[in-house]
């Protein structure tokens, strides 16, 4: 169970941020930098070809040949999505055509981001139509200031993922095993065959805890793990073939496309910008912020060259701008409901006494049908605030409250 468990979030959270320094010094990547490193700087940025310093302007300055860069994001950083709004706000008023990339939403639901892109939305209408909390899950409030900007500023938002169903498919059944109808939706070549990568993609997932992270990977067959892998490349190569067919379609105009993506795709340029250089044969950059702290506390002062093109040095942030519930869950195919399968720890949710296992049945009150219908009163929640749920354990059912309190350590 535990296994089958895990097995799940790696396919959900292959996004997730690095959480130890030696994922920041791992000698891969770009030959010409991936053996030696270079300093990371509180509130500049760090040009990793040269290891000098440089401010947002002379950024925007070594960008004017790319047509095509990636800004690696932690999805719940506040910080980070300040960093991104400065890039694309910068090249915009440098004169570029901007163009915008979102992994939050496949290409399929190109049709609501292009009436937000018309001004035809408000705010509220978009996320209610364009199912915000379905598509993507995490809260609104982190991307509203990019949006608004891109609006106001007439800057074009695009999606550029594949249906989330299509990726699963990909790890259950392999390329062979696609439908036409799924295979549809995979560009025709997706490159599998990096050790690196692979190395990389393991490396991501390895746990704090040495036992379990030794227990986990010992667990899982070698099928297990190059079916995940192929769900990753799949993710990333989709995002690249939709960039770069959407950034074809601009190529009069002098554009340059930034792409928001987790940093994990960007991470040593062996993601989506390695998937994306089948058929882009432009330059490409990327730009990864980082907090010059890690999980402990301790400083990050140097990274690998070959991490990205750009390192942004941001300030830790101790707590989330806004709270979560900290569980992951699935719809359960016997009872209907959905199914507490992670609890993560010290979160509001297992302070509150979530378990495992647990069935969710009602929402503040109302039944409970689906997930974005969790995330979206989540959403609504501020730290101090609390939530009230009906599960179900076993034959019991009970009610549940979580309190979303910051813990001061």
């Amino acid at each position: 169970m535990r296994t089958s468990i895990r097995l799940w979030l790696l396919l959900c959270l292959f996004w997730v941020p690095l959480k130890a320094a030696d994922l920041l010094q791992m000698p891969i990547g770009d030959p010409a930098r991936k053996d030696r490193r270079v300093p990371l700087m509180l509130d500049a940025v760090t040009d990793a070809q040269t290891g000098e310093t440089i401010t947002l302007a002379d950024l925007v300055q070594q960008l004017a040949g790319v047509q095509l860069v990636f800004v690696g994001e932690n999805h719940t950083s506040a910080e980070v999505h300040q960093i991104q709004e400065r890039i694309i706000r910068a090249l915009a008023d440098s004169g570029r055509t901007v163009l915008v990339g979102l992994e939050m939403f496949p290409y399929t639901e190109q049709k609501h981001l292009d009436s937000w892109n018309s001004g035809y939305l408000t705010e509220e209408g978009f996320v209610r139509l364009a199912d915000w909390y379905r598509n993507w899950g995490y809260n609104w409030r982190y991307y509203r200031s990019i949006f608004l900007m891109a609006q106001q500023r007439n800057i074009p938002l695009f999606a550029v993922n594949t249906p989330r169903s299509v990726v699963s498919a990909v790890r259950q059944k392999g390329f062979d095993g696609l439908s036409e109808e799924e295979r549809a939706h995979v560009p025709e070549t997706v490159d599998t065959e990096n050790p690196e990568h692979f190395e990389l993609f393991k490396a991501f997932f390895a746990s704090d805890d040495e036992d379990e992270e030794e227990g986990f990977h010992t667990s899982l067959s070698e099928e297990q793990w190059q079916g995940m892998f192929n769900a990753q490349c799949t993710w990333d190569a989709s995002m690249g073939y939709n960039a770069t067919q959407t950034l074809a379609r601009f190529a009069d105009r002098n554009p340059i496309m930034v792409v928001l993506v987790g940093a994990g795709h960007v991470a040593y340029g062996l993601g989506i910008e390695r998937q994306a250089a089948q058929w882009f044969d432009g330059k490409m950059a990327s730009v990864i912020p980082l907090p010059v702290r890690d999980g402990k506390g301790e400083p990050i002062e140097e990274v690998q060259a070959s991490y990205a093109n750009y390192l942004w040095g941001y300030p830790p942030e101790r707590f989330a701008a806004f709270p979560a519930l900290g569980i992951s869950s699935h719809a359960d195919k016997e009872s209907g409901r959905l199914k507490v399968i992670f609890v993560e720890k010290e979160s509001a949710a297992e302070r509150a006494g979530l378990k495992t296992g647990d069935l969710l049945l009602t929402l503040e009150g109302e039944p409970l049908e689906h997930r974005s219908q969790l995330n979206s009163v989540l959403a609504s929640k501020e730290w101090g605030d609390s939530l009230q749920l009906g599960i179900q354990r076993d034959a019991q059912t009970l009610e549940i409250t979580v309190y979303f309190r910051r813990v001061w350590e």
